[in-house]
């Protein structure tokens, strides 16, 4: 038996015996967020996570806090070419390169957006209208890759200076900040992210 099944219904990739993935399904995923922390960082790590696993990055998401500054744009915006060099060499994260300088752009064009007035937040959340989308699917096979919403962020964030935001990208990450409720319907945490809306 698993040791984990406590009875209750999840979405199937949530119903996992990994104790760390279990939670995030349970507690954070589908959760609307409007911290604007937490929407750079669940940004940075679903871009971090392309070709990847979820379970991975989760597994490196304390050492992505601690190599990015807890994901405080102003300051990650102020790395430069040597900090570069270091996050190469730290084995705590995705040592790409690209994702990398991807990260440090993107913490730039967060400031760039609250330089005019504006948030992040206030940025990603008028793709779905400032209202957490509540789909009804019956099975994972149902769940689209992108969407119409996301295709317009990944455009939005691309045009203000973001990387590693396409389609695909972008509904992952309205997934994770509850953008848009995608628990299947018997999944126990369908109705109360609902009650969140």
């Amino acid at each position: 038996m698993d040791p984990f099944d406590d009875g209750r219904m999840r979405c199937p990739w949530g119903a996992w015996s990994d104790p760390l993935y279990r939670t995030y399904h349970d507690e954070e995923w589908g959760v609307p967020s409007r911290d604007e922390r937490h929407l750079f960082e669940m940004l940075i790590l679903e871009g971090a996570q392309a070709g990847l696993s979820w379970s991975t990055i989760l597994r490196k998401r304390d050492a992505y806090r601690a190599a990015f500054a807890a994901f405080d744009p102003a300051a990650v915006a102020r790395f430069d070419a040597a900090d570069v060099g270091r996050l190469m060499g730290d084995s705590g994260i995705v040592r790409n390169r690209a994702k990398i300088e991807a990260t440090i752009a993107n913490a730039r064009a967060v400031v760039a957006i609250e330089a005019t007035g504006r948030t992040l937040g206030q940025l990603v959340w008028s793709d779905v209208g400032d209202r957490p989308i509540q789909n009804r699917w019956r099975a994972l096979a149902e769940l689209p890759a992108e969407t119409d919403a996301s295709g317009g962020m990944s455009r939005d964030l691309k045009a203000h200076g973001f990387r590693f935001v396409g389609p695909t990208i972008c509904y992952a990450f309205m997934q994770a900040v509850g953008m848009v409720n995608d628990h299947v319907l018997d999944c126990f945490r369908y109705p109360e992210v609902a009650a969140l809306a």
